[in-house]
């Protein structure tokens, strides 16, 4: 009965407040509620695109992949074109690249993609790096959405690339009509992990006017990481050196590549790239990926 008294008594002593008083604070409170609730937090993504080009799952006049270069994908978010595949999530403060099976395919490939393409001189593709000269990407991002195929499984996206390239005295020199080398890397988003692929070269006696040719080069058996990343955020890295590749997730798990193919590989030129190349021709099927951040270096 002491404890209940104690308490009724603090309780009379601090209600000197008048009912009319109560009310008069309660509606301002509820009032400044209201407006709080009415505004809307916009967040941008954290990613320069001035050294970036986007080719998305839709023709130009010419029947091609359209593509927007710097400096016009610096207004992406106004272009009609573009606006149903690469757009900002304001409330999550991301891009989201959006891809579906069209007819709309680059060259050497049956899928469509709505996906970056590292320029660094902006507008140019003739100018590229080597591993000697090295480069790093890191990426915040996400799966947002992705359908399944006819047994249930998710479709596969892949996410980040190193794509190799001909400079165009080698591209002359074993008689190619484009500049167009393998990709030394691969990162998919599959079924909820992260998975990894790289290439070999089938023959280590191969000369280095030979190992430019793509039937030189074969895929590895690929490499998963162990943690399932799912439909959260997940960060990854991937840092380039002379002879070495290092593929980072989440700051926690690491996959280095420092074989004779990866020195071998040094002959080429490359580029990053990072988005959504979606890897079905599904009807119906598609994928959105959600960039957060997004930075290179070299």
């Amino acid at each position: 009965m002491a404890f209940v008294s104690v308490n009724v008594t603090s309780q009379n002593t601090e209600s000197n407040v008048t009912e009319s008083d109560k009310k008069i604070e309660n509606k301002k409170s509820k009032k400044s509620k209201k407006k709080k609730g009415k505004k809307k937090k916009v967040k941008l993504p954290k990613i320069d695109l001035s050294h970036w080009k986007v080719t998305l799952p839709v023709a130009n006049e010419k029947g091609r992949p359209y593509e927007i270069d710097p400096p016009e994908i610096l207004d992406f978010a106004n272009n009609e074109i573009a606006k149903p595949y690469m757009y900002i999530d304001s409330t999550k403060g991301a891009i989201v690249f959006h891809a579906m099976p069209t007819d709309s395919k680059t060259k050497n490939t049956k899928y469509t993609r709505s996906e970056l393409r590292e320029q660094m001189v902006p507008g140019e593709n003739n100018v590229n790096w080597t591993f000697k000269q090295g480069g790093n990407m890191k990426g915040k991002l996400q799966m947002e959405d992705v359908t399944r195929d006819s047994d249930g499984k998710y479709h596969r996206v892949i996410i980040m690339q190193i794509h190799g390239r001909l400079t165009n005295e080698q591209r002359d020199l074993i008689g190619e009509d484009d500049n167009n080398a393998p990709p030394i890397l691969k990162i998919y988003w599959d079924k909820g992990k992260i998975r990894v692929k790289s290439k070999v070269l089938k023959n280590l006696s191969a000369s280095d006017t030979e190992i430019l040719h793509d039937d030189a080069w074969d895929d590895d058996d690929g490499f998963n990481f162990e943690q399932e990343v799912g439909f959260k955020k997940f960060t990854l890295e991937v840092q380039v050196t002379d002879g070495k590749m290092l593929i980072i997730l989440n700051n926690t798990e690491f996959k280095s590549y420092e074989s004779i193919h990866i020195k071998k590989w040094g002959v080429f030129e490359n580029y990053f790239k990072a988005g959504n190349y979606f890897q079905s021709r599904d009807e119906g099927a598609f994928a959105k990926v959600n960039f957060y951040e997004l930075e290179v270096s070299h």
